[in-house]
């Protein structure tokens, strides 16, 4: 039994919407599946602008364009995400301020926030991570204080919802000023690659759509609002074509049933693995009180970075492809030389311990079994080797 990490889901729409696509005469994006995208989207939650991107790398590189940022503007984010959250702003010329993750959560440490921020901040870009939202009340409250933009990195968090203390529950993108979502292939919802920007902010909507179509206001001409288009603003070809609309049109279309599939999975784990969470002294995933679960992974924090590497590798071995996750950015090759020297022991901490375990709509209850027995017998083979070794 080989278990991969992820096994890309397919309803059985995709090809025949692609075909539908094709048929209808025009693939080269903004078509008839694009508009029904933005339009489930805006439906199901309440966005007000959807731009669907050819990635969430792209979403966030518009977001940058979106909030100005120039030469020399910081940008405040977590170390412990994706090189794309960075790169997105470093392109515009940004300093990047990376921030702590939290001891509960691999997700940004808001407490260590508003400390960074100076006359030279244009933006705090918050990371959802696993789907997880960030305290968004507390960063949202710091940003109207100092004038900031907030982005939203939902690359992980599509059906996640933030509650806020006054019980006002909002979804993940569209409490900041921009939301980026990503669709590749590791998400729930897929699409190969894909991603969708969430224009929040009204005074941001119009230019969001001209950058999106390359700088020109094509968009409105189609609409029949101008009776030409020409070049209005910088921008680049960031959207989609009606194939990889089309392919995620399916997805939306089931979006619940594998949601609940993907719940069951999340709940087996929580449920299978606590026991030798506790043994091994390893912790579990934490979902604040505020927070919602879309299922989006499941992880393990292990209780050391040997222990870390023994598991990935003896469920090698078994042929089970867990992996690790982030490395911290600050200390990456291209950054380290321009971090500011601030340790940063919690994403350094899940950087070296954090592993992901297989998680994918057709993860079958025989193969997560054998998943959490084969992390059982790793459990007694530690345990029965510490008991030596004290012996």
């Amino acid at each position: 039994m080989k278990i991969p990490f992820n096994k890309p889901f397919l309803t059985g729409k995709e090809t025949e919407y692609i075909e539908d696509a094709v048929m209808f005469g025009k693939i080269s994006g903004n078509g008839d599946f694009t508009k029904k995208s933005h339009q489930f989207f805006k439906d199901r939650y309440g966005f007000k602008k959807c731009l669907l991107t050819t990635s969430c790398t792209d979403a966030l590189e518009m977001s940058a364009i979106l909030v100005d940022i120039q030469p020399g503007d910081e940008v405040i984010m977590p170390s412990y995400t994706f090189v794309s959250t960075a790169n997105a702003f470093i392109l515009r010329g940004a300093n990047i301020r990376f921030v702590d993750s939290r001891q509960d959560h691999p997700g940004i440490d808001e407490d260590l926030v508003e400390e960074l921020i100076n006359s030279k901040t244009k933006a705090i870009v918050v990371v959802h991570y696993a789907g997880v939202a960030c305290d968004m009340e507390k960063i949202m409250g710091i940003a109207e204080q100092h004038n900031v933009y907030v982005v939203e990195d939902a690359a992980q968090a599509i059906e996640s919802y933030f509650t806020f203390s006054d019980g006002t529950r909002k979804p993940l993108g569209a409490i900041g000023h921009l939301g980026c979502f990503s669709f590749h292939e590791t998400k729930n919802i897929i699409a190969g690659e894909g991603g969708m920007l969430v224009v929040n902010d009204d005074a941001l909507q119009a230019r969001a759509e001209i950058i999106w179509e390359k700088g020109t206001n094509r968009s409105a001409f189609f609409r029949g609002d101008v009776d030409k288009y020409g070049w209005k603003d910088i921008g680049s070809s960031f959207l989609p074509s009606e194939l990889t609309a089309a392919f995620l049109y399916a997805q939306l279309e089931n979006l619940e049933k594998i949601q609940a599939k993907r719940r069951f999975i999340w709940k087996k784990y929580h449920i299978g693995l606590r026991l030798v969470a506790d043994q091994l002294g390893m912790r579990l995933p934490e979902i604040p009180e505020y927070a919602t679960n879309n299922a989006h992974m499941y992880y393990l924090v292990c209780e050391s970075r040997e222990q870390q590497k023994q598991l990935l590798d003896y469920l090698k071995r078994k042929k089970i492809l867990a992996v690790f996750h982030y490395l911290s950015l600050h200390k990456s090759d291209f950054f380290k030389q321009k971090h500011d020297g601030r340790e940063l022991p919690m994403s350094d901490l899940y950087s070296n311990r954090l592993i992901r375990l297989p998680f994918y709509f057709e993860l079958g209850v025989a193969q997560q079994n054998y998943i959490m027995k084969n992390i059982n017998r790793f459990s007694e083979k530690e345990i029965s080797l510490q008991k030596f070794q004290i012996a």
